[in-house]
């Protein structure tokens, strides 16, 4: 498809819809299902007592915030695919996740409480990967793109074996915490997270858009792009700083959840083409409605518990991963 205004225009509204639609589910089911018209009641403010409370304080702010993780994550796999050219790249393989669930750890452990404490630790986790993984794939003034992925596949391995010692020798009383962020769960979420998530997507996204066009370029080759005027190291440094910011962020908030990067711009792709002017947007809006309607089934597989949204990503994206490199080099990419 043709990255035309109009189409780019049909394209945000079809898939703004399906957003409205998976929120709306998301609404009406869970333990306790409620109605259209207990819906209705709600947004003119009329429903009282217990429904109004699993609406306005649950299910929304956990709703909107598996929105906004899952845009970052959507939007981030679009541009590592792209800028490293590998069809398998997803946002948590350059280590990153693992930098942000380290800090996460390393807060619950010395007991920092609180939401911007525990999310600037995992933050100043992700960042320090960052920096470590570009250190040691900077070679000769370049970033090598086959040292990048596997310094972040070390590293990432790393920071999980670290992980799981401190899991191994913790208090149960810390245990569950430091749970959170390995499996990816949304069940605490709320406003404040969501006021924090919103301006880092909506200002991270901007930037992202404002180098679609260099991305689209850096698909035929770095040398390729170099020749058109595009200035490689300088949008490959800007592209994996702003992604890195909202992946530190997505986990910090979140906890892990894998996969979401990798299969949401692959299917947007197979629908839109290659033109990152329609598949990043495509990609944030798809990503959000997916990870809605994925934490809507955590909800209500076993109701009345619930599983971790990370899990039931992984149940989707295990047997796709294994799909997408069955048919490498084929239609997928």
């Amino acid at each position: 498809m043709r990255a035309t205004p109009k189409n780019l225009l049909w394209v945000c509204l079809g898939l703004f819809g399906l957003l409205v639609v998976a929120l709306l589910i998301g609404l009406g089911l869970g333990t306790v299902s409620l109605t259209p018209g207990q819906f209705m009641e709600w947004l003119g403010g009329e429903l009282e007592g217990a429904p109004a409370i699993i609406l306005g304080q649950l299910r929304l702010p956990r709703l909107l915030l598996a929105g906004l993780v899952g845009a970052c994550l959507g939007l981030s796999g679009a541009v590592f695919q792209a800028m490293l050219r590998n069809p398998l790249a997803e946002p948590f393989i350059l280590g990153v996740s693992g930098g942000a669930a380290c800090g996460a750890v390393v807060a619950v452990l010395i007991g920092i409480a609180g939401l911007w404490g525990q999310s600037l630790l995992a933050f100043g986790g992700a960042l320090g990967t960052v920096g470590l993984v570009l250190a040691i794939a900077r070679r000769r003034g370049s970033l090598e793109t086959s040292t990048l992925i596997l310094s972040g596949v070390m590293i990432n391995a790393f920071f999980t074996a670290l992980i799981m010692f401190v899991i191994s020798t913790t208090s149960d009383q810390k245990l569950h915490a430091i749970l959170f962020w390995l499996y990816g769960d949304l069940a605490a979420a709320n406003l404040p997270k969501v006021w924090l998530l919103l301006p880092v997507t909506v200002l991270g996204t901007a930037v992202i858009m404002f180098f679609a066009k260099h991305l689209n370029l850096l698909t035929a080759g770095g040398m390729a792009a170099s020749t058109l005027g595009v200035a490689v190291e300088r949008v490959k440094l800007t592209m994996f700083l702003v992604v890195s910011l909202l992946v530190g962020v997505t986990v910090s908030l979140s906890g892990l959840i894998g996969f979401v990067g990798l299969m949401v711009p692959h299917l947007v792709r197979m629908t839109l083409g290659h033109d990152h002017r329609l598949l990043l947007p495509a990609s944030a809006l798809f990503g959000a409605s997916f990870l809605m309607l994925a934490d809507t089934a955590a909800r209500t597989i076993i109701s009345p518990s619930s599983l971790p949204v990370g899990v039931v990503t992984a149940f989707l994206g295990a047997p796709f991963f294994v799909l997408l490199m069955a048919r490498r080099g084929s239609r997928w990419w």
